[in-house]
């Protein structure tokens, strides 16, 4: 354990922080239902932005990230396509505002602006998205509660404080006593705070994680570029990012464990694989964001248009810095790899690199910093987590159907024992989870997988219904976990069947039920005004109203996504180049991101609107 005193002492006075955070914000949360889950819909959107995207700093997925960098070099920029990370362009730029339109206070609720309140197949679709985002949230909660675990554990090995824990601890068990400890931490202020505290603490974290990314890449550049003139020993490839139809990176020589760790991921056939990546991507992104904590904050918003700044906001805070940490972190494991000890008999455990490369080149205090950002980030996920998990039992369940006429006192009360039940729940399922990958496979392919259809079908085609909706959301989980059990490969080449499955669950269903009443669809379009295939609708509409202007900035928001995109990989390049200085790639980075952002100003910022 190279822990030092000075490094306990900032990772304990953060937690005391929070905790107490959690009873200053207290009185604040309790003043109304919005108050507490939503912050009363009055936070700026730069502070909802900045813990949207601190909330997505998370342990499990930036030691998988560093594994990815290490192995496949600038190449690895393109691999989180698979979530896909653009799905935060394309709210940036329509379907934020679209979003927030609907002053919904969770998706379920939302649906009633969708499909109306009576009719064929409401009650099923409220249910499946109520049991959609459960799930999902108890799923987050045990893939950071995995994570956070086993990262300790490197830290602060059992042996060294066995005799302080007043009780016995299973071997297999004792990662799992960290989850729980700071799992109940961040139940206490995210419990009592609501909404209100957990943005508070998202932003003493990841002041805390700029401070602790940057440094990561500072000590980098001097190991790399000072003394001796060190170089990293990889393949040449591994310095482009862009590639040809196979990835043509070869190890061979060099470490031997990076060519069996390509070979098991499947993504030797890179453009194969990129080319899923991007159709799945696209049609994921346009059904905009999954029940959790990134749709709430989105509703949290005070308008349509900062819903649109707060997306904005979050890669522009996020990528640069968490590349800072990632592009370090490779740098100090490719320089000093022999001695980091993620090397064994079987193989070559990647995602081993930053806690390893942690624990050895940060000095006291830059460690503590670091190790108090990486923990917050898991307790700031878990906390966003539990408060959407909250969202819709409180709303869509308790105030819906058990008592609606419930008053405020009673409403507090409700959320913070759903708030303590939920915890219980995510703790349980977090103790029988096998481990990260096994979790991060079953949400991203299982669940998700069958998420996309439907609910691009309901921005886009009038037509379509809460029956529709109910049976493509049905058949494309139910699927998507039937493949997830028989399918041995990479989850995303089975993805374009269960997609065409949910395709025909949305279709006879829609078309096995009437039409959505007319006067939900006006009000629907008239107040949303998205693009798509409105016609009839806007017809009706316009005949009751000559003087609408229905929505015609699909061209525009196309162009503006494709902006977008390329200036979120900018931002992601920029620090990889800045460490490594390759001061040419740098300047063309430089350039290119100044040139869209002017265009964006004109194109985007310029015509936002509520």
């Amino acid at each position: 354990m190279r822990l030092s005193t000075i490094d306990f002492v900032i990772i304990i006075a953060y937690l005391a922080t929070m905790i107490f955070v959690g009873f200053w914000m207290r009185n604040k949360a309790k003043r109304d239902k919005k108050s507490y889950l939503m912050g009363g819909k009055r936070l700026p959107w730069y502070k909802l932005g900045l813990s949207d995207a601190s909330e997505m700093f998370d342990i499990s997925g930036t030691m998988w990230m560093v594994a990815l960098c290490f192995v496949y070099g600038f190449k690895s920029i393109w691999i989180p396509w698979l979530w896909p990370v653009f799905n935060q362009v394309f709210m940036m730029m329509f379907l934020s505002k679209w979003l927030r339109r609907s002053n919904a206070d969770t998706g379920a609720a939302w649906l009633s602006t969708r499909f109306g309140t009576v009719g064929k197949g409401i009650g099923g679709a409220h249910t499946i998205v109520v049991l959609f985002a459960l799930i999902g949230c108890f799923g987050f909660l045990a893939y950071g509660f995995v994570g956070l675990g086993k990262f300790v554990e490197i830290f602060i090995p059992w042996n060294n404080i066995e005799h302080l824990i007043p009780f016995t601890v299973a071997e297999e068990y004792r990662s799992h006593f960290w989850g729980v400890l700071f799992t109940l931490v961040a139940m206490c202020y995210a419990v009592m705070g609501g909404m209100h505290s957990i943005v508070l603490g998202d932003i003493i974290k990841y002041a805390i994680m700029i401070v602790a990314c940057f440094s990561i890449a500072v000590i980098a550049m001097i190991h790399l570029h000072t003394g001796d003139g060190q170089v990293i020993n990889v393949p040449d490839t591994w310095y482009s990012p862009f590639f040809s139809w196979t990835l043509d990176m070869n190890w061979t020589g060099i470490i031997e464990d990076a060519n069996k760790k390509i070979q098991s991921d499947g993504y030797e056939l890179f453009t194969v694989f990129f080319m899923m990546m991007l159709f799945k991507g696209i049609f994921a992104s346009l059904a905009g964001p999954a029940p959790n904590y990134d749709m709430q904050k989105v509703l949290s918003t005070r308008s349509p248009k900062e819903a649109s700044k707060m997306t904005g906001f979050v890669s522009i805070i996020l990528l640069p810095v968490r590349y800072s940490m990632i592009m370090g972190l490779t740098v100090l494991g490719l320089l000093y790899y022999h001695q980091l000890g993620v090397a064994d008999p079987a193989g070559t455990d990647f995602e081993k690199v930053l806690p390893a490369t942690i624990n050895q080149f940060l000095p006291v205090g830059i460690l503590g910093l670091t190790l108090t950002g990486l923990l917050g980030a898991f307790m700031g996920t878990f906390a966003g987590t539990l408060n959407a998990a909250q969202a819709y039992i409180t709303n869509d369940i308790y105030l819906k159907f058990i008592n609606p006429g419930a008053p405020n006192k009673r409403i507090i009360g409700m959320n913070y024992l759903v708030g303590i039940i939920v915890v219980i729940i995510g703790i349980i399922f977090g103790v029988y989870a096998k481990d990260v990958n096994s979790v991060l496979q079953w949400i991203v392919g299982g669940l998700y997988g069958g998420y996309i259809a439907a609910n691009f079908f309901k921005w886009y085609w009038w037509r379509f219904n809460a029956n529709g909706f109910f049976w493509g959301m049905t058949c494309g989980i139910v699927s998507a976990l039937v493949f997830l059990k028989i399918y041995d490969g990479l989850f995303l080449y089975i993805w374009p069947v269960i997609f065409l499955i949910s395709i025909l669950g949305c279709l006879v269903g829609t078309y096995t039920a009437p039409p959505t009443d007319s006067e939900t669809l006006k009000q629907f379009y008239k107040t949303v005004k998205p693009w798509g295939f409105w016609k009839p609708v806007q017809q009706l509409v316009m005949q009751e109203n000559p003087q609408f202007v229905p929505n015609k900035n699909f061209k525009l928001d196309m162009f503006n996504v494709v902006l977008g995109i390329i200036a979120q990989l900018c931002l992601t390049l920029l620090p990889m180049y800045v460490i490594l200085w390759m001061e040419l790639p740098l300047l063309i980075t430089v350039v290119i991101l100044t040139i869209i952002i002017l265009i964006l100003k004109k194109t985007w910022w310029e015509k936002l609107e509520d």
